[in-house]
């Protein structure tokens, strides 16, 4: 297939979220869609304007990293140019802790995943797997990243955001008080949102925690049709 767009897969930062395996579940759909590909390991390249004015879609995958002040210049600048920018769980709503304007850019911030009760713990990243249901919102009934995906339940981190309202909230997931938690009443997250910046777009899932959960055919169709969506 001939290519006429261009996507750059920044990947990278803590391994538990298995960037490389994750991204690559992806990268072959962005081929059969026409996209040439390529791949970073840093977000470095940011930095380079030239080469981000060609850029059409960037899917990030960097979680708990840091960003170097003109390396976030020029992704923004990309974005607000029209880029889009797309991606999953801590790889974008907890790349950059150390840029607030990140924060500013993407919309929503992973604050906690409230996990298991204290004596079920066993040091692992499963301490932090709980059942919960992503429930999809009216708008979510005709957006083309979400139409005909009704709610549906996963077990695995439950993502706690902290998020303004200029985000557009296709589904929501509300974490239950339980006995041994300090709040008091239950709160609701969004847990699939879009943002438009600028002449750009941003898309967001909050599920992906790892590769079985982007597997999930409603994880995967919804992440599919994001990256397409956020495309210029």
């Amino acid at each position: 297939m001939m290519t006429s767009k261009e996507a750059l897969v920044v990947r990278g930062g803590w391994d538990g979220h298995q960037p490389v395996e994750a991204t690559d579940r992806f990268i072959p759909f962005l081929r059969e869609h026409g996209f040439a590909v390529r791949i970073e390991e840093s977000p470095k390249i940011y930095a380079d304007s030239d080469y981000m004015a060609t850029v059409d879609l960037i899917l990030q995958c960097n979680t708990m990293n840091t960003i170097e002040k003109d390396e976030f210049a020029g992704l923004r600048s990309a974005v607000e140019a029209g880029t889009g920018l797309a991606g999953w769980h801590g790889g974008i709503a907890d790349s950059y802790r150390n840029e607030s304007d990140y924060l500013h850019l993407i919309g929503g911030q992973f604050a906690c995943h409230p996990g298991k009760h204290p004596e079920e713990r066993v040091g692992e990243q499963s301490d932090n797997y709980v059942p919960y249901r992503v429930t999809m919102l009216p708008a979510a009934a005709d957006h083309p990243i979400t139409q005909g995906i009704g709610d549906f339940d996963l077990v695995t981190e439950q993502y706690w955001v902290l998020a303004d309202d200029y985000i557009d909230v296709l589904a929501t997931t509300t974490q239950a008080v339980r006995e041994w938690d300090p709040w008091h009443r239950p709160v609701t997250s969004p847990a699939i949102w879009t943002r438009q910046w600028g002449r750009g777009r941003i898309f967001v899932s909050t599920p992906g925690h790892r590769v079985e959960i982007l597997d999930d055919p409603n994880v995967r169709t919804i992440i599919e049709r994001g990256l397409l969506w956020a495309s210029r």
